[in-house]
């Protein structure tokens, strides 16, 4: 057993380092093979390095990574090599209390087992196929999907912006279909302050951050933001007639941790379906389980047209989903869209796995409840600090707004052994851990960042 302070986590099954280093060493020799002058260098290099310290691994995957990669990640300066349940371990062995979870991936932590036995069975009989054939996966999990929510059909793809971008697709479509004899149908859309919808240019458009669009424009035309949560703006908008679709998410993720309420829900309801307008849920972040609903509509009484998924549905695997009603359904014809990978049988096999196990009553019970805990005890604890603003969320995702930047505290929490992430205006703390995360894991988060809130002085 590892001890973080005075919580004892599982440790990891055993990961032998020499193989990670062994298969990191690999690529690099391959290349010596091939210059003699690259070969020249790294013997000189290596004489030094008798002198002086040689670079950890970590150091050595980080330089590597900036000669190959496209810099677009400004990563955490750590190389993770392992994980179980809610741990994480980077390649020199340090432990890591994981409350990030892939960004609100890991739904079901890192290493299931019933996740990991899906996973190997599956890609033990068939992995990939395309959508020119059926397969049994697909059509299990769509079912799943249909009875559990309020769709009638679903289609599959690979990420949270491909959903988005399909929906936008789907509500073009949907508009033209349904008013075949005008000449100039709906086309526009509305997105909301601080939301995000992903970053292909269709979802970017959607998107409020600007710096996010600028250096891409022109972008998607059309799109209308207003404010979150303001009722009268968006009544008055889609009364125009030109709105194609309204794109909300029920509880922002990336914008900061910001719940919708009901009435501004039910408004937008209500106004779409005086002017003709579709009503999409993005709950790519805050869906499936999330909130201790399956899906978050659930808690505000109304139901959209479309709704796109992602993140957590395979637990770690890419895969997307769009669902519908049958009223949108059956404007989508043949070649309107598609995907070559999507909804494979291997990413299918395991979100049926996460599927099955997160819509449980009881499973969701007990995140409604952990999300309680969590939240109180981050009131407590930080309620006092002059830093904290306010602590906010649903469930397993919360926010805590701060007066400051909150890069110093996220970054001292990772050198203390735990990893959160920020959002918002990079003003907020972004806690989005396993769902399966324990009270005690919960109560060693909660220390490790009250510990922490001097690096915000």
């Amino acid at each position: 057993m590892a001890s973080l302070g005075q919580i004892t986590i599982p440790r990891a099954p055993s990961f032998d380092m020499s193989l990670l280093r062994r298969r990191f060493d690999r690529p690099m020799r391959t290349r010596i093979g091939f210059s003699g002058r690259i070969a020249s260098a790294l013997s000189n290099v290596g004489e030094q390095t008798q002198v002086s310290a040689k670079p950890s691994l970590s150091q050595r995957v980080i330089e590597e990574e900036a000669k190959v990669m496209v810099g677009t990640y400004a990563r955490a300066p750590v190389v993770l090599s392992s994980g179980k349940g809610c741990k994480l371990v980077d390649a020199e062995g340090k432990e890591y209390l994981d409350c990030a979870s892939g960004i609100a991936v890991n739904a079901l932590g890192h290493g299931d087992p019933d996740w990991l036995q899906a996973v190997t069975e599956q890609a033990a009989l068939l992995a990939h196929v395309s959508n020119v054939y059926y397969t049994i996966p697909q059509i299990e999990l769509a079912k799943r999907l249909v009875a559990t929510s309020f769709a009638d059909r679903v289609f599959f793809c690979n990420s949270g912006t491909e959903a988005n971008e399909a929906a936008i697709k789907f509500s073009r479509k949907f508009q033209r279909f349904t008013h075949p004899e005008d000449k100039q149908v709906s086309t526009g859309f509305i997105a909301f302050t601080n939301s995000f919808h992903g970053r292909t240019l269709g979802a970017l458009a959607l998107t409020s951050k600007e710096q996010y669009r600028t250096p891409f424009e022109p972008i998607m035309p059309g799109v209308t933001f207003l404010e979150y949560g303001n009722i009268e703006a968006a009544a008055d908008v889609i009364r125009s007639g030109k709105i194609a679709a309204v794109f909300v998410e029920p509880i922002q993720g990336e914008g900061g941790i910001h719940s919708a309420t009901k009435e501004f829900l039910q408004s937008l309801r209500s106004a779409c379906d005086a002017a003709g307008a579709l009503l999409v849920f993005d709950e790519v972040q805050c869906g499936l389980g999330r909130t201790g609903n399956l899906w978050a509509y659930e808690a505000f009484g109304v139901t959209p047209d479309i709704m796109t998924v992602a993140k957590p549905l395979a637990g770690g695997l890419p895969i997307g989903a769009v669902l519908v009603t049958e009223r949108v359904a059956e404007t989508i014809k043949y070649g309107d869209h598609g995907s070559t990978f999507a909804g494979n049988p291997l990413v299918c096999s395991a979100a049926i796995a996460v599927l099955d196990k997160v819509s449980k009553p009881s499973f969701l019970s007990s995140v409604g409840s952990k999300g309680r805990h969590f939240k109180d005890l981050l009131v407590k604890k930080l309620g006092g600090d002059t830093h904290v603003k306010e602590v906010r969320g649903e469930g397993l995702i919360i926010g805590v707004e701060l007066h400051v930047p909150a890069n110093p505290l996220v970054d001292a929490c990772r050198d203390s052994g735990l990893l959160i992430l920020t959002a918002g205006k990079g003003n907020v703390v972004r806690i989005v851990p396993p769902l399966i995360i324990s009270d005690e894991e919960i109560e060693r988060a909660v220390e490790i960042i009250s510990h922490n809130l001097t690096a915000l002085d």
